[in-house]
């Protein structure tokens, strides 16, 4: 008893604070354990990806010396069990939407101002045409217009130059007949005294104007031999014309005053009373003036 309690009494002093290092030991594994246990539900609610964890001491444990003596030593209270690391498959991600390239969208915004753009230009264009199309319509139809007026100008002032001079014609006409009557009046008024007719005559000239009977025949020979007309020619036709000659009987005019139908016939007269140039007198001395005279190819 003396020996063992001599050698208690050199053994080396306990360590201090074995059983509080061991309490917080304890109480450390098991604020783990539920902050472990509290992380996979948390996991499984939302959801989340692997969390992996190591068990690290709170307070380092020294160790005590070891005895020269074996002794007793009390066996170490065994440790709770761990609890499996549940490990949470993460859940599939939703496939990722394609965003469109910003490169493309910008091109594509750009080609839609582009066709934006011409559209507005092509209307424009043609908003142009109709109103350039309408304005020559009515520059077309002033145009018309006007020369409408011009040519209804025209028309009137052709109708009253021509109402003038039908007029003027007119007055001309009446002022010949005014004056032929003047001078008919003057020369019979002046020949009265020596007019020559019979006693029971009822002309007003101072001689009888008409040719005698064979006047006729005496101009038709004059003129006959000047007639050249070698053509073939059916039938007789007849061709009349008037001979205007001075007092002396020189042919003045001559005109065709009813064509044979025989243009030749009609030249080869005139030309023939043209190369006369002379008729002869009446028996009374005059040559009578106008004369009718009708020539006939086969007579």
């Amino acid at each position: 008893m003396h020996t063992a309690a001599e050698r208690l009494e050199f053994s080396p002093p306990d360590t201090p604070g074995v059983v509080r290092a061991f309490m917080l030991a304890l109480l450390a594994h098991g604020l783990l354990v539920a902050a472990l246990t509290w992380g996979v539900r948390w996991q499984r609610d939302a959801q989340i990806v692997n969390v992996e964890a190591e068990l690290w001491a709170a307070v380092p444990v020294a160790a005590a010396p070891r005895l020269q003596e074996p002794m007793q030593e009390l066996p170490p209270e065994p440790l709770p069990p761990e609890k499996p690391q549940v490990v949470a498959k993460p859940a599939p991600l939703p496939p990722p939407v394609a965003e469109p390239p910003k490169v493309d969208i910008a091109l594509e915004q750009e080609k839609r101002r582009l066709q934006r753009q011409r559209q507005l230009e092509l209307e424009k264009q043609q908003e142009k045409l109709k109103q350039d199309k309408l304005k020559q319509a009515r520059l077309q139809q002033e145009k018309l217009k006007v020369e409408q007026l011009k040519a209804d100008k025209l028309k009137q002032a052709l109708a009253e130059k021509t109402k003038l001079a039908q007029e003027k014609k007119l007055a001309e006409q009446q002022a010949k007949q005014l004056n032929a009557q003047r001078v008919k009046n003057l020369q019979r008024m002046s020949g009265l005294a020596g007019a020559s007719g019979a006693p029971g005559a009822t002309g007003t000239a101072l001689k009888s104007a008409g040719p005698s009977a064979s006047y006729a025949g005496r101009i038709i020979a004059r003129i006959k031999p000047n007639i050249v007309f070698t053509e073939a020619i059916s039938g007789n036709p007849t061709a009349e014309v008037e001979v205007h000659a001075a007092p002396d009987g020189k042919i003045l005019a001559s005109k065709l005053t009813k064509s044979s139908g025989v243009a030749a016939w009609d030249e080869a007269v005139l030309r023939a009373i043209a190369k006369t140039e002379v008729l002869p007198r009446d028996t009374d001395g005059r040559v009578p003036s106008p004369l009718v005279i009708s020539f006939r190819p086969k007579d």
